[in-house]
């Protein structure tokens, strides 16, 4: 090709930039890990992205309005309760435990 058919680094730099913004795009929205860590951490990063992002269900008035205000904080939009839970889900496996302990040593009182 001649000289002025050529194209220029700068030009082809840009067009592989775009494309791969595309295929980000396209694609969960783990631009920020696309290339890094492997396969099995970026599924893991997708789970609890995906879980942390996502609405649950209020103990409080039974809608699915509770979303992550920070971490560990969870409000919900309908009746606007705040509660604490875990970093990614509302409630932990550690959470049910005691919960399940304290109202087995509440029965015990009772009785």
């Amino acid at each position: 090709k001649q000289w002025y058919q050529r194209r220029s680094t700068e030009a082809v730099y840009q067009r592989r930039v775009r494309k791969q913004w595309y295929q980000r795009r396209v694609r969960w929205n783990h631009w920020k890990v696309w290339y890094r860590y492997g396969a099995s951490l970026r599924k893991m990063i997708k789970k609890i992205e995906i879980s942390q992002h996502s609405k649950y269900t209020c103990m409080f008035c039974g809608k699915d309005a509770m979303k992550r205000t920070c971490v560990g904080i969870w409000t919900c939009k309908a009746c606007r309760k705040t509660v604490a839970g875990g970093a990614y889900a509302v409630s932990t496996t550690a959470a049910a435990t005691v919960r399940s302990a304290i109202r087995r040593l509440r029965e015990m009182q009772d009785v």
